[in-house]
């Protein structure tokens, strides 16, 4: 058995472990979830476990689409943010708090994350080499950056800027199956055109050139990759809002165990990312704070200095991917 498998199947195990520890913890303490009383059965599967499937889908969304992306451009650091996906998704929702439309929100994000996926695409058809397509997601970042700065600005409802904020630190807190089966929906669409362009992915490793010349199709793997994070990423935006670093968390942590060949990576990031969002949701529900600590916040105090750890040792390598 591979090693890909193997730590397939432990990240599995862990996934289930996860879940069903979330719905024994939290402020509410449980001698026994599967007891049949009417306020544990509310508690257990009305609360905790429509929360905790949607961390763990959003979590195996985003590490996905960054382990993707991380095979497309060949760099350790990139994810959904690098090609401007989460920016779009971010500029949707802002629209629709900003302007007195926040029922509108996930659809927004996800209407802009698409959107930002076809003009990568577009721009890129033709762009020769990963840098190209990573220089066209920086453009569309800044750009989706500043309109946020003018909505913001011009935003004729400021009372809605609190429920923005809220928004952009991200959460699953009062998550429905619902919002589970929105984001599991995209997350199935858009991991089957990631994993439809695996080999390309594999193909690439070799190099743009190499690559080509034993026949595989880059435009056509360059569009199933970015389309497919654009799914991933703006389902996840949608129901969770925004969180970042799991992309690029996910497949660091498990690249050791299951190898560096992108293809073969897709699965046990997916995985990986599932569990790490999931253990970070029972982490904040656990801490004894007045105000629940949001979601997006764990996730950027656990993957912020990971993403230093990979930075560090891309600089010791003299900056090769």
């Amino acid at each position: 058995m591979s090693a890909s498998r193997i730590t397939s199947l432990g990240l599995l195990g862990l996934s289930f472990v996860a879940l069903v520890a979330a719905l024994w913890l939290g402020p509410t303490p449980l001698a026994d979830p599967f007891a049949a009383d009417e306020a544990t059965r509310t508690i257990v599967w009305e609360i905790r476990f429509p929360r905790a499937l949607t961390a763990w889908i959003v979590g195996a969304a985003l590490g996905v689409s960054g382990a993707a992306l991380q095979g497309l451009l060949r760099n350790p650091l990139a994810d959904s943010g690098v090609l401007g996906l989460s920016g779009f998704a971010a500029l949707g929702a802002v629209l629709a708090f900003a302007f007195g439309f926040a029922v509108l929100a996930p659809a927004m994000a996800l209407l802009f994350a698409l959107i930002a996926s076809i003009a990568v695409t577009a721009l890129g058809w033709r762009a020769r080499g990963p840098a190209s397509l990573a220089l066209i997601g920086v453009g569309l970042s800044s750009l989706a950056g500043g309109l946020i700065a003018l909505a913001l600005n011009l935003a004729p409802n400021p009372g809605a800027l609190a429920d923005l904020v809220n928004w952009t630190l991200g959460s699953v807190e009062a998550r429905s199956m619902q919002d589970a089966m929105l984001a599991g929906g995209f997350l199935a669409v858009g991991a089957a055109l990631i994993f439809v362009a695996a080999r390309g992915l594999q193909a690439l490793t070799l190099g743009e050139e190499a690559a080509a010349a034993i026949g595989a199709n880059l435009p056509r793997t360059r569009f199933l990759v970015v389309l497919g994070a654009a799914a991933c990423t703006g389902g996840a935006t949608a129901v969770a809002g925004i969180i970042g670093f799991v992309g690029i968390a996910a497949p660091h942590l498990v690249r050791a165990l299951a190898g560096h060949d992108p293809a073969r990576l897709l699965l046990p990031s997916a995985l990986a990312g599932g569990a790490l969002l999931v253990c970070a949701d029972i982490a904040v529900r656990l801490l004894p704070t007045d105000t629940e600590l949001k979601l997006g916040v764990a996730a950027a105090l656990i993957g912020g200095p990971v993403f230093a750890l990979i930075a560090a040792r891309l600089a010791a390598r003299g900056g090769d991917a």
